[in-house]
């Protein structure tokens, strides 16, 4: 009986930018989840840029142009640069591209390129790793920052921490002193600190897929949900996710988080381009409420490219 040859998927992930942890990770997941859920038809084969820009095929060094007889399809989760060079060697492959990638990371692109849809997004400023020889004395820091944050947008604010622990570090300040606390929190953990306008109203995820169930752009029911939303509601989410879908071209996926004010006005939090694939995440939950596994979205996925 002849073997069926599976497809050979290298996934990308490390590179020297700033997200070389967060690739690391989500690399990881994809290969587990291809290797556990998909292996019958796929092959997953691991590619680590490290921070030195010497790529490592299955642990050892490897020219990028040895790629073309090693792989079929590259998952790249590393800076959407190094997908050219994969576009230079027609290796097929699923990437964020540069433009979309910089609306994920700039919170201001992404504000003016969403004002033709009628789209907004809560006020934000972030604050750069705290340094002594820049920012001044490290006591002085977190009021200096409250101070310009205060000038810019009242409370309450949302302040985060780009731990690798996303759930850590989070703080939802009301006053100017727990602003300053937080802020001074943020600077403990070493990393980036983003402060946020609080919207106040009811907060979903929406995952959507393009050409999944033979639909243009599908869209998930809303997932990691707080309130209850009204069937005209989740209608408006929907068509919103999908519009923001096709504005902003995104490739193979997109989850669009919205908080709905009681007036109506829907903001947008944020957006990812890479699915979650661990058991217990949301995305598993609302795959699981359709009747479908987060292995058939991303069979689909590679099956698109």
């Amino acid at each position: 009986m002849q073997t069926k040859t599976k497809k050979r998927v290298g996934i990308l992930r490390g590179g020297a930018g700033k997200h070389y942890k967060t690739s690391l990770q989500k690399g990881g997941e994809i290969i587990a989840h291809i290797s556990e859920k998909l292996g019958d038809k796929y092959k997953p084969v691991d590619i680590l840029i490290d921070k030195n820009h010497i790529w490592h095929f299955n642990g050892l060094p490897v020219n990028p142009g040895d790629l073309v007889n090693k792989i079929d399809i590259a998952w790249n989760t590393t800076h959407p640069s190094l997908s050219n060079i994969l576009d230079s060697l027609s290796i097929p492959n699923i990437r964020t591209g540069s433009f979309f990638y910089t609306l994920e990371n700039n919170e201001e692109m992404l504000r003016e390129h969403l004002k033709s849809i009628d789209v907004d997004m809560p006020r934000s400023l972030l604050l750069s790793v705290y340094q002594k020889d820049f920012d001044g004395p490290r006591e002085k820091y977190p009021i200096k920052k409250a101070k310009e944050i205060f000038e810019r947008f009242s409370s309450p604010w949302v302040v985060k921490s780009f731990t690798e622990d996303t759930s850590m570090g989070i703080h939802l300040a009301k006053t100017f002193p727990e602003l300053v606390v937080a802020i001074d929190d943020g600077v403990k953990h070493g990393k980036s600190i983003l402060v946020q306008e609080f919207i106040a109203g009811k907060v979903a995820s929406v995952h959507t897929v393009p050409k999944f169930r033979d639909e243009e752009i599908y869209a998930f029911p809303l997932g990691n949900s707080f309130g209850v939303f009204s069937f005209n509601e989740k209608e408006k989410l929907f068509s919103l996710a999908r519009d923001l879908h096709r504005h902003i071209g995104a490739r193979h996926y997109l989850k669009s988080d919205f908080v709905l004010n009681p007036k109506g006005k829907v903001c947008l939090l944020q957006i990812e381009f890479t699915p979650d694939l661990k058991p217990d995440s949301h995305f598993s939950q609302v795959c699981e409420s359709v009747g479908a596994k987060v292995h058939h979205v991303v069979e689909h996925i590679l099956e698109q490219v």
